[in-house]
């Protein structure tokens, strides 16, 4: 497709003569479509094509011709006359401005500083030609305090400031919160602007407008020992033997101790963050909170030569080898005999064993703690057993259990520490009337603890 078109803008012409010049100046108004370059001294075409948004649908392209655009396919093309586009766009205008004609070459050359009459909004610059007054910049502008001045190609517009809308003649303040979405959380409103708030917990983002987590385990940890970060918060928790105390940050220490009184055997000491058990002396501590007896027969043995160590519950104690006393004489370990020879032996126990054991102080009754039983067994006897001393308060009972055994029952509970001597007697008769006694001599230790 081919297409060449002009269009020559109208002039009009108005002639003035000057009779003190001697010259004629002529008023050219360029015509829709075209506007004037007061540089050039001639009217130039508008491009529409620039300045009109869309102005071309359906996918037409848009093309700037001679005081005016056409729509054309995007296909189409197009041959333009440049000469005849130059001699238009030279002889076309539209503001109104006063031009002269040219001079006589027989006359002399016009007066430089003649004044020229410029349309309004503009002013002659020092070459003569005709200039844009930026108002904005003399101050000859008439914008209230609250607009902002922009100059324009002869003229001026008073506009708001960023923020705000012209309502009326009045510049107002846009409300940026009631346009969203502008805060991730919180927008605050501000004459000719806004700001976004976080919540608690979190803080704005580079773009001033979302908000992320704060970290704050790793940003400044509030936390006395163990931080763990959530979003938009944090939880403290204590090490093991400390709890939260009341502001939920710092911790306490966790006093094991009252919280059972069967955590340890014997005592409990509360320390930062644990505690541990003790035992009292002649104990040592087995396990972290159970008490053992400690052997100190074993361990360090203080008795001398002529004694023997017996441990007991808490403790020990020394005793001599050889406990017999007169008229008893030593015949085996422990055992004593009193010697038939002896005319006084025969008012008194043919012997006597020495025994010693230790009990738990406030052990549990009644309970069997002692059996007494004959060694030597004769025929056609008979046995019978007693405590012969020892049971003033009544804390034993012996009960036989066969012909030739007894047991020693504990009926009252005893405390210790406490040492008793009881003597179990066995009383062995016969048939022809032969009678005769043995004694067991129990020494009994009672601990000082239960354990």
């Amino acid at each position: 497709m081919m297409l060449t078109a002009m269009f020559l803008a109208a002039l009009i012409l108005i002639t003035v003569h000057s009779q003190e010049t001697e010259e004629t100046i002529t008023y050219t108004q360029c015509t829709d479509g075209y506007e004037w370059d007061p540089v050039r001294q001639r009217c130039k075409d508008i491009d529409e094509c620039e300045i009109v948004p869309d102005a071309c649908k359906g996918g037409m392209k848009c093309v700037n011709h001679y005081g005016g655009y056409l729509c054309l396919p995007r296909t189409a093309q197009i041959i333009v006359n440049e000469r005849e586009e130059a001699a238009a766009e030279s002889t076309s205008g539209r503001n109104n401005v006063i031009r002269r004609t040219p001079a006589d070459p027989h006359r002399a050359p016009p007066n430089p500083t003649h004044q020229i009459q410029c349309a309004a909004g503009y002013e002659q610059s020092e070459h003569n030609v005709c200039q844009d007054i930026d108002e904005c910049a003399t101050g000859t502008h008439n914008c209230r305090a609250d607009q902002v001045c922009v100059n324009l190609r002869g003229s001026f517009s008073c506009q708001c400031p960023p923020g705000y809308q012209k309502r009326g003649e009045q510049c107002v303040d846009i409300d940026e919160c009631t346009l969203p979405p502008y805060c991730h959380h919180r927008c605050v409103n501000t004459p000719g602007s806004y700001y976004c708030q976080c919540n608690a917990g979190f803080q704005l983002a580079s773009n001033n407008h979302t908000c992320v987590d704060i970290n704050e385990c790793d940003a400044n940890n509030p936390c006395a020992q163990q931080c763990y970060n959530i979003l938009g918060s944090f939880i403290c928790q204590c090490n093991p033997g400390f709890e939260l105390s009341s502001d939920r940050i710092n911790c306490e220490d966790t006093d094991e101790c009252r919280t059972s009184s069967y955590i340890c055997q014997y005592q409990c000491v509360n320390e930062p963050g644990k505690f541990s058990c003790v035992c009292p002396e002649g104990y040592q501590v087995v396990g972290g909170r159970t008490c053992q007896d400690i052997n100190e027969c074993e361990t360090t043995n203080e008795c001398r030569e002529d004694e023997i160590c017996w441990n007991y519950h808490g403790g020990f104690r020394c005793y001599p080898i050889n406990p017999c006393q007169e008229p008893y004489v030593l015949t085996s370990e422990n055992r004593c005999v009193c010697p038939v020879s002896n005319t006084i032996c025969r008012e008194l126990p043919y012997s006597v064993v020495y025994k010693y054991m230790s009990i738990r102080s406030d052990r549990t009754v009644p309970s069997d703690i002692f059996q007494i039983q004959a060694t030597t067994i004769y025929p056609n006897t008979i046995n019978t057993f007693r405590i012969k001393s020892g049971n003033e308060n009544g804390e034993f009972y012996l009960r036989q259990t066969s012909a030739v055994s007894a047991m020693l029952v504990l009926v009252k509970s005893l405390s210790g520490p406490r040492e008793h001597i009881v003597d179990l007697e066995m009383l062995t008769v016969n048939s022809l009337n032969y009678r005769t006694s043995s004694v067991l001599r129990l020494t009994i230790i009672v601990g000082p603890y239960a354990f």
